[in-house]
């Protein structure tokens, strides 16, 4: 029995189109999910093989299906047949449905069926990546939100994965900081997050209006580069302020990393980053500037990457490659994806294709790397959402708007409910209704932010899938049943048939989620399968029927349940028990 379907076909009809003398090389079945009209799988692969040799392809589709009906175990729980210029339609049994019911019932059975497509692959994801010293605004919520679902997929799936969360802690605005605090007389320990970013924004502004505090701030930085005990200690403590800030957020998104690496953790190794670009004449000086130019490519040939600014100073570019060196060197590596929003690609394909240049110069093993770009946000207006003072919306803020709108549905929608389970179902609901609504689109689209879609009870949202969820828990508790005693035996009724196939569809959505890193996939597969689980308990009565029939729909309910509260999970979302 297969848990991934498709592949477990592809494998069949490989073996029978071997046995009917097709050429291996050539062929590949290319399994896709079908029209349900037609059968539950197709394999489309006869026609391109038949194209390339010339042949009839609906003579090899026959061939192939007279070779798999001759497979006793196959044909007695798969139909096959040839439909059209040479489609293979392939229909399971009743019997084959409950078999895979029964067999796959859990996380712990799907995380065990597909491990093995993933183990022993060590990756590390990079995603949220704030500056220190400023707070995190809605700008922030994307990479932290489609970073955490990408690896709760790819963990699920098997991957060794570690989370680096590689926040901006080392630059020209600790310059301007502690200059504004040393001259205001301020103890940085007494300061909030908020305090010290506007204190960021009044000495931006002084420097900007006067060359001498520029020239305060630069040696205020060239003092905190070298050392100064003091102006350390400042440094040490706007960090553990916004840290702290931070860690308040991610709590509140159900976020946590297992590395927070700042730019500042490399900045005793940069120098082997200069000596061996230069050794190997990978980087040239080009106005003052140590860079990189990448010939063959036509839009960077011109375009240097720059890795030593003029100043001497190190970069964004520097620490990216540093970065890289500890993350195959230190932590073995074998892939580095990097989550962060498309206007960074220019960025990465130049570090990408300076890694390449650098290792193979070195003789190191390259690590495959990815760049898991996503668009913006958008307000109603279709413009980067913002306040209406046209700064971006703090995250904090916005969370709190989302517990507080929840709060205003629930108590309307809820009142059975007493205070404290209404503020937890609040809590959970806006939450989850925020990042449900940032990862349902492709991630390479803008998608418009709206409250009203985002907390409804119909359409595609958190609020419908977590309510179906809840009302499943209630038949169940209602049903009293436990799971030790529920088995299915061979499906009767169309609407049984179309959820569980669609249950067996999981698998594939899993896989292709976690190929594409594209978590919407799950989103729109949650919400398709609450449509099937919706026509099936309005039109199959599960309580009074005779034994075996409410057994074998108490059966299909439960693993209904069990895949969606797994696919909410792997976006990152919390279930709920009442609604």
């Amino acid at each position: 029995m297969w848990f991934q379907i498709d592949v477990g076909l592809s494998k069949v009809v490989l073996e029978a189109a071997q046995a009917c003398g097709i050429s291996m090389v050539d062929f590949s079945p290319d399994i896709r999910q079908a029209d349900p009209r037609f059968g539950d799988f197709q394999a489309n692969g006869v026609l391109p093989y038949a194209k390339l040799h010339r042949l009839n392809p609906r003579y090899v589709a026959e061939q192939i299906v007279e070779k798999l009906r001759s497979m006793g175990d196959f044909s007695e729980k798969i139909e096959v047949n040839v439909a059209g210029p040479g489609f293979i339609n392939f229909k399971l049994s009743g019997g084959f449905l409950a078999e895979w019911l029964n067999l796959y019932k859990s996380e712990n059975d799907y995380r065990s069926a597909i491990a093995q497509d993933w183990s022993g692959k060590r990756i590390v994801i990079d995603y949220s990546s704030p500056n220190t010293a400023k707070q995190m605004h809605v700008g922030h919520l994307r990479s932290m939100n489609i970073g955490d679902s990408i690896y709760r997929i790819l963990k699920f799936c098997g991957a060794d994965i570690i989370r680096d969360n590689h926040i901006g802690d080392w630059g020209t605005q600790f310059g301007i900081l502690i200059m504004i605090i040393k001259k205001k007389g301020l103890h940085t320990s007494d300061l909030s997050l908020e305090e010290i970013e506007s204190l960021y924004q009044q000495g931006s502004a002084l420097v900007k209006e006067n060359e001498d505090f520029l020239a305060i701030a630069r040696n205020e930085l060239v003092k905190l580069q070298n050392g100064d005990s003091e102006n350390l200690e400042i440094w040490e403590m706007i960090n553990k302020i916004s840290q702290a800030a931070f860690d308040e957020i991610y709590a509140e998104m159900g976020v946590s990393f297992d590395h927070t690496f700042g730019e500042s953790f490399y900045r005793d190794q940069v120098h082997r980053i200069y000596q061996e670009l230069t050794e190997k004449h990978i980087a040239k000086v080009d106005n003052g500037a140590l860079c990189v130019f990448h010939e063959e490519h036509e839009q960077f040939s011109e375009q240097p990457f720059i890795v030593r600014k003029a100043d001497g100073a190190s970069n964004y570019a520097t620490t990216d490659l540093a970065t890289v060196l500890y993350r195959t060197e230190t932590l073995h590596a074998d892939e580095l994806i990097y989550v962060t929003d498309g206007r960074q690609r220019d960025h990465f394909q130049q570090l990408f294709l300076t890694i390449q240049k650098w290792y193979t110069a070195f003789g190191r093993k390259c690590p495959a790397m990815q760049h898991v770009w996503f668009g913006t946000i958008l307000g109603e207006d279709g413009k980067a959402i913002k306040t209406r003072s046209g700064t971006p919306i703090k995250l904090k803020e916005l969370l709190n708007e989302a517990k507080t709108r929840a709060k205003e549905i629930v108590d309307e929608k809820s009142k059975d409910l007493s205070n404290p389970e209404r503020q937890h179902v609040a809590n959970v609901l806006g939450i989850d209704s925020i990042k449900y609504a940032d990862l349902l689109p492709n991630r390479t689209g803008d998608y418009v932010f709206s409250w009203e879609k985002m907390l409804s009870f119909d359409g595609n949202t958190a609020a419908y899938l977590l309510y179906a969820i809840a009302r499943i828990k209630s038949i169940l508790r209602k049903c009293n049943c436990g799971m030790a005693n529920i088995t299915a035996d061979c499906l009767e009724t169309e609407p049984e048939r179309n959820l569980v196939r669609k249950l067996t569809y999981f698998p594939i959505i899993l896989s292709q989620a976690a190929k594409e890193l594209q978590p919407h996939y799950i989103c729109t597969y949650l919400f398709e399968l609450t449509g099937e689980y919706s026509v099936f308990y309005n039109t199959n009565r599960v309580l009074g029927e005779r034994a075996n029939i409410t057994s074998r729909r108490l059966t299909i309910i439960l693993r209904t349940l069990s895949i969606l509260e797994t696919g909410i999970h792997l976006l990152g979302l919390e279930t709920l028990e009442k609604m």
